[in-house]
């Protein structure tokens, strides 16, 4: 159960990460010196914890390909990572967390292409796998686009609040910087998971992903900025926003992320997004004082149907593949005596 409790967490980070982002964006700072002092914050953690494993004998040795696949790694997310934070600063927060959880569908096509994840259309766990991604992204949509009568009534709405729901300047042009946000995200899962098969270390990767993001955000911001005052981290609102972005959206989110990767695979990962919507409603029920209605309930019931059947037809490709090889690891004993009787035939002197 430890990465289904760490893929939570970091649902829960992710959607405070959108909060704190939006306030800070609101407050006039830009989305790139956002992504710049977030993953600078990062680096600095993570370096340390990264020089200290790096003393274990066990640590594989960097090749070129390793370093080159942690660029890539890092010029994804830092690609996601600017058309997200630009995408909803120019509509909401909340249609953000709707349009991410394309991510599960996008995820699920590029780790077929790659080969990452079982395919075979007439078996029963292929067609739970697909038909799960489907019903869990129609979830979340029912729970962002109906409302339906109130089943618990709201509050007034906090100001942590009206920054999640923002004031959309354009709504459009939000959504197609969000919808390629989805498409580099489910990108920067899977080099993960091909970076992870050939060097194994989540904290060097995580490092590096982060290191890189703050290069090119701070080149992209001394470029494309000219109001100097975008990078002030007063009031304190933005300085708070950094903070916890940094230790808590970056840090603790991306690592926590690249250890279920390694662990349980890319899809296993993605499908965790609309489960963070479902955390969303409850964050704002619990401590927004918002309103819990029809259209949540029952697409919170929606999403958790398709999470358990996309799970189950997982769960039972890992059991036959453990089935397998102990089938095969029997035949193995079965055959090794035989093989030794026929060498040690073959071995000795014919009378």
């Amino acid at each position: 159960m430890k990465e289904y409790v760490g893929m939570v967490a970091t649902q829960v980070a992710q959607v405070l990460l959108m909060i704190v982002s939006k306030s800070a964006i609101a407050d006039g700072m830009s989305s790139y010196s956002f992504i710049f002092y977030s993953n600078a914050i990062a680096s600095i953690i993570l370096l340390p914890l990264s020089l200290y494993f790096r003393r274990s004998p066990d640590r594989p040795s960097l090749s070129f390909t390793i370093v080159g696949g942690f660029f890539i790694v890092g010029l994804l997310g830092f690609f996601a990572q600017i058309s997200g934070y630009t995408g909803v600063s120019l509509s909401s927060a909340t249609l953000g967390t709707t349009l991410l959880n394309l991510i599960p569908g996008f995820t699920f096509i590029i780790a077929a292409l790659f080969r990452m994840e079982a395919i075979d259309i007439k078996r029963l766990t292929t067609q739970a796998k697909f038909i799960g991604t489907i019903v869990s992204i129609a979830g979340a949509i029912i729970m962002t686009l109906y409302q339906g009568p109130s089943i618990i009534l709201s509050g007034l709405k906090s100001k942590v609040s009206k920054h999640l729901l923002g004031q959309p300047s354009n709504w459009v042009l939000g959504g197609i910087l969000l919808t390629i946000d989805a498409i580099f995200a489910s990108m920067y899962i899977i080099s993960q998971a091909i970076v992870l098969k050939k060097y194994p270390v989540v904290i060097d990767l995580m490092f590096s992903y982060c290191f890189v993001c703050t290069i090119f955000s701070g080149l992209a911001s001394l470029i494309v900025e000219t109001d100097l005052s975008s990078f002030s981290l007063q009031p304190n609102s933005r300085l708070f926003s950094v903070l916890y972005s940094g230790i808590f959206g970056y840090a603790f989110l991306v690592t926590v992320q690249s250890w279920c990767i390694r662990r349980k695979g890319p899809l296993f990962v993605a499908m965790f997004h609309p489960v963070g919507i479902v955390i969303a409603n409850l964050i704002g029920v619990i401590f927004l004082g918002d309103g819990f209605y029809l259209g949540s309930l029952l697409g919170s019931i929606i999403v958790v149907i398709g999470f358990y059947t996309v799970m189950w037809g997982k769960a039972q490709e890992q059991k036959k593949t453990v089935e397998d090889a102990r089938v095969s690891s029997k035949l193995d004993d079965e055959t090794a005596p035989l093989l030794q009787d026929v060498e040690e035939q073959s071995a000795s002197p014919t009378p």
